[in-house]
């Protein structure tokens, strides 16, 4: 890969004050890698389990979607708190610690299934998401930080292709082992015993899928210990305010914080709710056992898109670039509302790939020039990932109210104008 001489850093020094400062570790981005992988695969298996906890407990969208917020919830509390603990113990102890917490989280899902109670579910995902808000503290500035400032963006987004691969590859898997498990039953079909019965059964399949994610995080957990003392000039400024809040002062960071929070908020909600609304008659009408792996082709688009995107963000200007992708998911979206079958489908799907240069594009462009204060930025941008907890419950509660997923989707509309706009106002350099 061409993006791989940027990686290797020799420098560590910005004698200008510019906030160009950069670390010294060669070798140390196919680590960071791996975490991008592993939260983005855990992110994206929510989309799995929703369609089944909503079937299972028998809820509506309002309900399903607390799932998200619970999971996202976990941004608004740990964001800042992470971002102290990094610069207390350092990026690569931060990332062990935020893995273990994944781990812990992965395991509570044993307890849930035993009890099929939807309260213990959602407490097993805030502790799960907890994890990734602190490993994404650590991961989003590290790879910011691992080779030149000029390069930034087209760095954040290849290692957010990885990411990608995580979101693409872990929703084919678990759809296979979660909606496939007792297609042919379902919840309202059943009372009393019998209805336990099924909510144990179906809690089964989810908790074996999550313990074989505890496995493998468990593994990335003693790779990365393994090499902790590997950073060479790592260095973190003090905080003014309440750990980075007087960040949000700097318009740049301010109105990149709130896209974050938007981008967020409509990437989850669309994600959620893709498999109940190819499942609509009106679009393929096919039971979500059949249709479920389909959402990995939402999240593979953003996968393929990021790869493409590292490219072109070194040639075209980013705020531009962003722009662009912001007006593509609009008018696919339009398109998916205004038509049936598999042209609705398809067109919702693809909006995956312009979602994929969006948050690694925002977050770099927010955080032009922050220099020792990146930790701190990361910590308020995770803040803002909370819009994936408000959004989607807002999509939930529009979609009951009116009856439509369809038209609920005009929210989603609405959080990508204001991206485009942000795309025009930040297309110079800080």
């Amino acid at each position: 890969m061409a993006l791989a001489p940027d990686f290797a850093a020799n420098s560590d020094s910005d004698p200008a004050g510019r906030g160009d400062t950069h670390i010294n570790a060669p070798g140390l981005q196919y680590f960071v890698f791996g975490l991008f992988f592993i939260f983005g695969g855990i992110t994206s298996l929510n989309d799995v389990i929703i369609p089944k906890l909503k079937e299972l407990f028998t809820l509506n969208y309002t309900q399903a979607m607390l799932v998200q917020f619970c999971f996202f919830a976990a941004y608004l509390i740990i964001g800042i708190p992470g971002a102290k603990l990094v610069k207390k113990i350092g990026y690569m102890r931060g990332a062990v610690a935020g893995l273990l917490t994944m781990m812990v989280g992965c395991l509570l899902f044993i307890p849930a299934s035993q009890t099929a109670t939807y309260a213990i579910f959602l407490f097993a995902l805030f502790v799960l998401a907890s994890g990734v808000v602190i490993v994404q503290v650590v991961a989003n500035p590290l790879i910011s930080l691992l080779g030149p400032q000029k390069t930034a963006h087209s760095r954040l987004t290849f290692a957010q292709a990885f990411n990608s691969l995580g979101t693409t590859v872990f929703p084919i898997i678990g759809a296979a082992v979660i909606l496939g498990s007792l297609a042919n039953v379902s919840a309202d079909q059943l009372s009393g015993a019998q209805l336990q019965a099924y909510r144990q059964a179906g809690s089964e399949a989810i908790w074996q899928g999550y313990l074989g994610v505890a496995v493998l995080i468990a593994l990335v957990a003693a790779a990365v210990w393994m090499f902790r003392n590997r950073l060479q000039g790592e260095k973190h400024g003090a905080s003014s305010g309440l750990a980075g809040l007087d960040l949000l002062k700097r318009g740049r960071f301010g109105y990149g914080a709130l896209c974050i929070f938007l981008y967020v908020g409509a990437e989850v909600s669309i994600g959620s709710i893709i498999i109940n609304y190819l499942a609509l008659e009106r679009v393929l009408g096919q039971p979500e056992s059949v249709i479920g792996w389909m959402i990995g082709l939402y999240w593979g688009g953003a996968m393929v898109g990021r790869f493409i995107g590292s490219a072109f963000l070194r040639i075209f200007s980013p705020g531009k670039i962003l722009a662009f992708n912001a007006a593509g998911a609009i008018a696919l979206i339009a398109i998916s509302s205004l038509t049936n079958g598999t042209v609705a489908a398809y067109s919702l799907l693809a909006v995956g790939l312009m979602n994929s240069i969006m948050f690694p594009t925002i977050f770099s462009l927010a955080c032009e020039k922050l220099g020792p204060r990146a930790a701190d930025g990361s910590g308020i941008i995770n803040v803002a990932i909370f819009g994936g907890a408000v959004v989607p419950l807002l999509y939930g509660i529009i979609a009951d109210v009116s009856g439509s997923l369809t038209f609920a989707l005009v929210l989603p509309i609405a959080c990508y104008l204001v991206i485009g706009g942000f795309g025009i106002f930040a297309r110079r350099p800080a």
